[in-house]
């Protein structure tokens, strides 16, 4: 928290309503670890929860990961964290009508966000009863990339990818068990582009996980990385520079992408299954049956219409399309070429771009 919040006042050169919003974010986070803590002083059971056999998806940004958890989350067999529990988690344990009020409350929490950063919808779409990725979960232990896409935090994100990830796996951990007593289902489905920076705290926290990894060309996502973290950052800053922005998390994101595929070659290769992105948006059913296979799970016929249900509510472009493109952010197509060239030629990617 100290790092955190000195990285705020140096760095994120925030507007004043920036500074609000912040103050506003840290003292939820707060209040929610007291809380935390008090449910687990209060139920032993909580301590006594086992995390078995999670999956995690992970991948660059934009590679489908977000599409795939939804899919996945559909299926009345999986337990997946949802943005209202995740905001709150203290409240999952609360009677009915509590937890409906959470709900409202975190649908307005995330009006107010859709107010600051409109765009933001057409990049990744928020809602209460949505599935949340992993890096929000971290976020209440204060250890998550969360904080430096949102705001210009460099000394906090460098600190986190060197030194925060045992603390934020262990607190991952933690929040899970508090989840899984007030639920009937353990079949964890989780994600998270963030899990890169910390591929091999995950492994260490859960050995027994399965990972899930999608694959796009690197060029077609790289743009649209620096657009989402413009987007955000410029909802809580004057001096957000695309260009800067766009070189810092270039780097990051391949550094860490690297970093993982070392802990992979030092890893069993049954714990990971690799996904296409275009084989996901080109039939997307067909990918999840593959990965049940993977997995020794079977797909319902139940869970299978809910998917499918899913799909057609959630077309691509929902929100509008999310038009950016490499050169508005200063990225050079063969500086990148180079910087990805590795990963692609390791997993058959052709390297080309559109934009």
């Amino acid at each position: 928290m100290q790092r955190l919040i000195g990285a705020y006042e140096r760095e994120a050169e925030l507007t004043t309503l920036g500074r609000i919003t912040v103050r506003e974010l840290l003292v939820t986070l707060l209040e929610n670890l007291l809380y935390l803590e008090r449910d687990r002083r209060n139920s032993s059971a909580i301590e006594q929860q086992t995390i078995i056999a999670p999956v995690f998806i992970i991948g660059l940004p934009r590679t489908g990961t977000t599409l795939l958890h939804g899919l996945i989350a559909q299926d009345p067999a999986i337990r997946a964290p949802l943005t209202w529990e995740v905001m709150f988690p203290s409240a999952a344990g609360h009677p009915p009508d509590a937890i409906e009020r959470t709900r409202r409350r975190t649908d307005s929490r995330l009006a107010w966000a859709n107010r600051l950063a409109p765009e933001f919808k057409r990049i990744h779409e928020i809602g209460a009863d949505l599935p949340q990725e992993c890096i929000a979960i971290m976020a209440q232990g204060l250890a998550s990339i969360q904080f430096h896409t949102t705001h210009n935090v460099p000394s906090y994100q460098d600190w986190f990818e060197q030194h925060g990830q045992e603390l934020g796996y262990t607190f991952h951990h933690r929040f899970l068990q508090h989840l899984q007593v007030r639920s009937s289902g353990d079949r964890w489905v989780l994600k998270a582009p963030g899990h890169l920076f910390g591929l091999n705290a995950l492994l260490q926290r859960y050995p027994d996980a399965r990972v899930i990894q999608t694959h796009r060309n690197p060029l077609q996502v790289m743009g649209s990385i620096a657009s989402l973290a413009t987007i955000l950052r410029r909802a809580f800053s004057d001096s957000a520079d695309p260009r800067q922005i766009a070189d810092d998390w270039c780097g990051r994101w391949a550094r860490a992408l690297q970093r993982s595929l070392e802990t992979r070659d030092d890893s069993p290769a049954e714990l990971f299954f690799d996904l296409p992105y275009t084989e996901l948006v080109a039939a997307p059913l067909a990918a999840v049956e593959r990965i049940y296979d993977f997995l020794g799970w079977t797909l319902s016929s139940e869970a299978r219409e809910s998917m499918q249900r899913f799909l057609s509510a959630n077309p691509k472009n929902k929100h509008g399309p999310h038009r950016y493109g490499l050169s508005e952010f200063g990225l050079d197509r063969a500086l990148e070429t180079q910087r990805f060239a590795r990963y692609c030629e390791r997993f058959d990617i052709a390297i080309s771009s559109d934009r």
